[in-house]
């Protein structure tokens, strides 16, 4: 009995201990926070997402490039639904009633999938109208379960530079699995600008508590709003583009396929990166953007292709000025060294061909003719040298300067897709070769051809180390980011390992090639500037060669330097030399001289896409 009577005293402790516990609770929600007595008799609270602006984006000289535009999402939470007139939510929304069938299969789908939730918003009908919006604004309350949520889209100023802005879409599953930033039905930026600075760009969500009665219309603030967190607009950023040089270019390069990538040697800001056949960027924003991506996707001229980051070509003849510069640094030749040339280069029955001219020539007249015989020579002097033992010493000796000035892989630009180009090494060689292999076997090299593939960006900023005489910035497209600072990789200055004295006879020959009576670039003269260029070639299995030209200017402390590729058009003096200088003068001088106008409207009306000249 004893022991019963001890039982039944624990017991009955425990019981009015948690009645105690309870009757505590009770009072604190009640007395302390009647918030929850309002909430529960006005029946429930409602949380609406407010998505912030996204940053503005504005090119070098403070013009506005990208702006926002409002939009409004219909959101639906499911568990909330309730039957409603079919027929008049339809003409609300302007769609049929078999378009509300699929809308409603297509969320019961995601639901069966667990993409979306049952108790939780998720989008049912994106991009409202301004009249469906106003429409539903008036009659919402009759349709339990759906409210409309306000986002912003993205609105271009320009129909220009789509490859460098990228476009906004709708995150996928591993997106919201790295970052739980997003959920569903979240955007985000897609390629270009919009994906690499996304973090700033997309500010912060803000949260907005309503109570809504049982027929979920909106009854006032929670707590008279003290529970709401403010949204943060993005963070305004400004590009290296000068978006006026950016339209020129894409102008100069309608009906053409290639790149124009343009730098400011000392900074390695981006003043214009093209890529063409290029695109309105604003083709993919709104409704239309899945259909138009499709489109663009299957075009087989490939317009979403970024050929000025991801585009591998022979750099032709353009890689001739870096041949002559590795030559003076290894001092296996002087300026003034000469050699024959006798319609090509020459060994035993091996012959690797060049074009009729005078000989024998320095380097400086070497670099404005464009000899194959000479670099040829330069190439197998590196490699050969005595203080290399093997003939793969001596490659990886001459690798290793193309590695110095950002050839063979990525140059850290800021775009997620950037191709690494492709520079053999002595291994890769070995295999083909089975380990028999000399200099003269891939002497093709000296002349840009052969296994070397660059992007027109590496060229680009190839040239600019040039014209530097011996250092380069990594090439980048941010100039500013609002009350913050761009990534320091920008900002640090990177040698090529030639030493600055090698560089006065090549920039001496790229001006010759320019402005030498037998040069190679005569029609990328412009009048009172001095500018220093070479051609390319760059031959192509698949069809008519490639037109290359780089160049910099003004000779001394350039202020632009430039590679333009223009596919299947032949010489590198025909399309892209002219193409290049006409974009030098643009920016440096803003018009086109009245004695070059010509060239212009020849280059703007060239159709290579069509077969027209």
């Amino acid at each position: 009995m004893e022991n019963i009577s001890r039982r039944t005293i624990v017991i009955a402790l425990i019981f009015i201990f948690i009645g105690i516990t309870f009757a505590i609770k009770l009072f604190i929600l009640q007395v302390y926070d009647p918030s929850y007595k309002f909430s529960a008799a006005n029946n429930t609270q409602k949380e609406i997402i407010n998505f912030p602006a996204r940053g503005l984006v504005y090119d070098r000289n403070g013009k506005l490039i990208v702006s926002n535009q409002a939009d409004y999402d219909l959101m639906v939470v499911p568990r909330e639904l309730k039957s409603m007139d079919s027929l008049d939510f339809c003409n609300a929304l302007e769609i049929s009633i078999e378009d509300l069938r699929q809308l409603f299969a297509g969320m019961r789908s995601r639901l069966r999938n667990r993409k979306i939730s049952r108790i939780k918003p998720s989008v049912f009908y994106r991009q409202l109208s301004a009249k469906q919006y106003g429409y539903l604004q008036e009659k919402l309350y009759k349709y339990d379960g759906f409210f409309v949520q306000r986002r912003t889209l993205r609105k271009y100023e320009y129909p220009n530079a789509a490859h460098i802005l990228g476009y906004i879409s709708e995150v996928g599953a591993s997106d919201i699995k790295k970052d739980d930033y997003y959920i569903s039905g979240d955007y985000h930026g897609k390629n270009g600008i919009e994906s690499t600075y996304e973090n700033f760009l997309r500010g912060e969500k803000g949260y907005k508590y309503v109570l809504v009665d049982v027929h979920g219309r909106e009854k006032g603030a929670f707590r008279d709003g003290q529970s709401d967190i403010p949204a943060k607009a993005g963070k305004d950023i400004k590009l290296t583009i000068d978006v006026d040089l950016q339209q020129y270019g894409e102008q100069l390069m309608q009906n053409k396929i290639g790149a124009i990538v343009a730098l400011e040697p000392s900074t390695g800001e981006i003043l214009s990166l093209v890529s063409a056949p290029h695109f309105d960027p604003s083709l993919l924003v709104g409704k239309k953007r899945a259909g138009n991506f499709a489109a663009l996707n299957a075009d087989t001229l490939k317009p979403l292709f970024n050929r000025a980051i991801m585009g591998r070509y022979p750099p032709g003849s353009t890689f001739k000025p870096l041949m002559g510069a590795i030559g003076l640094q290894e001092g296996v030749l002087t300026p003034e060294t000469k050699y024959e040339c006798n319609g090509g280069y020459w060994v035993g029955r091996f012959h690797q061909g060049c074009h009729a001219h005078y000989s024998p020539w320095d380097l400086r007249k070497a670099i404005a003719n464009s000899c194959n015989a000479y670099f040829s020579q330069i190439f197998r002097s590196v490699i050969d040298q005595p203080k290399t033992s093997t003939v793969q010493d001596g490659f990886e000796l001459w690798k290793n300067y193309l590695v110095n000035f950002g050839l063979g892989y990525k140059l850290g630009v800021d775009f997620s897709n950037e191709d690494r180009g492709f520079i053999p090494n002595s291994d890769y060689y070995d295999k083909w070769y089975n380990k028999s292999w000399s200099s003269l076997t891939v002497v093709s090299l000296a002349i840009g051809q052969g296994e070397l593939g660059t992007t027109p960006i590496q060229m680009a900023n190839m040239c600019a180390a040039i014209g530097n005489e011996g250092y380069y910035y990594t090439p980048h497209i941010i100039k500013e980011i609002e009350s913050d600072t761009i990534p320091s990789k920008y900002k640090a200055k990177r040698a090529t390992g030639i030493d600055k004295e090698n560089f006065e006879p090549i920039k001496d020959g790229m001006e010759m090639a320019v402005w030498g009576d037998m040069g190679t670039a005569g029609l990328a003269r412009i009048p009172d500037l001095t500018i220093c260029g070479k051609t390319g070639t760059a031959q192509n299995p698949h069809g008519e060669d490639h037109s290359v030209f780089m160049a910099f200017a003004p000779k001394e402390n350039p202020q632009i330097a430039i590679a333009v590729y223009v596919e299947n058009g032949g010489y590198g003096s025909t399309w892209a030399a002219p193409i290049a200088s006409l974009m030098v003068e643009k920016y440096l001088n803003k018009e086109v001289h009245s004695s070059r106008k010509w060239i212009e409207k020849r280059m703007l009306e060239g159709d290579l896409v069509h077969g027209s000249e």
